[in-house]
């Protein structure tokens, strides 16, 4: 058998391989061996292959792998409308407890509850808020 059809299959089970993990190094390994066949059908010998096959992966794993990597991965999407307001700080405008209560979270007036709900959270306090349930803040008492 030509060394280059074994390079050739050596690329297809990479390739396969790289489809199961989704790393990107298996598919650099697999395009590394593709260059090797080319070098091998236009008759290179042996040791001149292995040469080309380190050379090409080792370009591939440390040089374009961090590149295509960094272009795939998507930036965390932004928070917005009542999702945006879960972590933020608010102000006690009145009491409040595991049953009612005002604060004020950027300059809005919301509705709350305590969290925890056997808390009673004074006025004046400021509070983290933990969940948004419909029009109602959940919040904890900042420490």
């Amino acid at each position: 058998m030509d060394e280059w059809v074994i390079w050739v299959i050596l690329a297809l089970v990479l390739g396969v391989a790289e489809i199961f993990t989704l790393t990107a190094s298996l598919g650099m390994l697999g395009v590394a061996a593709l260059l090797t066949a080319a070098g091998a059908a236009i008759g290179l010998p042996v040791p001149l292959q292995l040469l080309v096959f380190a050379l090409s992966s080792t370009a591939g794993l440390f040089v374009v792998r961090p590149l295509a990597l960094r272009h795939i991965r998507q930036p965390q999407l932004s928070r917005f409308g009542v999702e945006a307001l879960v972590g933020k700080p608010a102000y006690v405008l009145s009491e409040v407890t595991g049953r009612d209560g005002r604060i004020r979270i950027g300059g809005e007036e919301w509705s709350a509850r305590a969290y925890d709900e056997t808390l009673v959270i004074p006025e004046g306090a400021t509070v983290d808020v933990i969940e948004i349930e419909g029009a109602t803040a959940l919040v904890y008492p900042r420490e």
